[in-house]
């Protein structure tokens, strides 16, 4: 008996959503990964800009935390410890899109995907991080304001929003530059593209974000989980501009799609890290 078309269509369907499911695995890793490698270097910084000014206090699974009294806390203080963070996540952003740019954007594999993963959340740990501080008023909401409200607390609400319109522009542009790091002709069709969206944006963005918050929970801040949704300021502007955008790659030989193992492994041996690591807490 010969194959049918149906055979053949359905066969063809199930091949295109298996690679979906493999384009799916790979993205929620590499999101896992940069998210967590940008999260040490903020959080490492501010550690010890304060260990090295003498701040006390303790880095655990809720974030760095210090115990010193309002009367200790000078304007240096401040700017340094709570700058420390947000200028070292944006310098590795900044060098992660370098690398992509200028070695990874044309060539086949992971690896540039892993890279815009880092610049993304590089940007969401500033950007979208400034309106998470300034609504539980925390953090890096204190250095706008030390630095230009003399006390005041409006120049850190007014700049966040600033910024969160800034994220919803360079996730709107970024669309093509995202598109890039799929190698995959049949992921990049344009009738494809909410597949797209919802395997290599949304389905990373929520199934990661659960493993962040399940593997440091019950010491979940709220001021983390709000930096998960402010992230959604440059992903949901970066799926649109994926559904929009025609451009495609056929002008290049295809890379097979497959399961990068290695990846996941790492990506749980890392959640696995950082909750033993941090677990007990650090004093600094």
């Amino acid at each position: 008996m010969q194959p049918t078309f149906t055979d053949a269509a359905h066969s063809s369907t199930a091949a295109v959503r298996g690679k979906f499911r493999v384009v799916f695995l790979n993205s929620t890793a590499c999101y896992l990964i940069a998210y967590q490698l940008i999260s040490f270097i903020y959080q490492a910084g501010t550690a010890a800009a304060a260990h090295r000014l003498g701040v006390p206090g303790t880095w655990n699974l809720a974030g760095v935390r210090f115990e010193l009294g309002d009367s200790g806390w000078t304007q240096a203080i401040v700017l340094q410890v709570y700058s420390a963070g947000p200028l070292l996540a944006l310098a590795v952003g900044a060098l992660a899109f370098g690398l992509y740019w200028k070695r990874q954007r044309h060539r086949r594999g992971l690896a540039k995907l892993l890279l815009l993963w880092v610049v993304l959340h590089a940007l969401g740990a500033v950007l979208g991080g400034l309106l998470a501080d300034s609504i539980t008023q925390s953090g890096s909401w204190y250095v706008p304001n030390w630095l230009i409200g003399a006390g005041g607390t409006w120049p850190s609400m007014v700049l966040a929003l600033l910024l969160a319109a800034g994220q919803l522009v360079l996730g709107y542009v970024g669309a093509v530059v995202f598109l890039l790091t799929q190698d995959s002709h049949t992921v990049l069709q344009f009738e494809r593209r909410p597949q797209l969206v919802r395997a290599t944006i949304f389905g990373p963005w929520l199934v990661g974000s659960a493993l962040l918050a399940l593997s440091k929970w019950p010491y979940l801040s709220l001021n983390e989980g709000l930096r998960y949704a402010t992230l959604l300021l440059l992903l949901l502007p970066l799926a649109l501009g994926c559904l929009q955008e025609s451009f495609n790659q056929k002008k290049w030989t295809p890379s097979p799609t497959r399961l990068a193992g290695g990846l996941l492994v790492l990506a749980g041996l890392a959640l696995v890290a950082w909750r033993l690591a941090l677990a007990g807490g650090v004093r600094l």
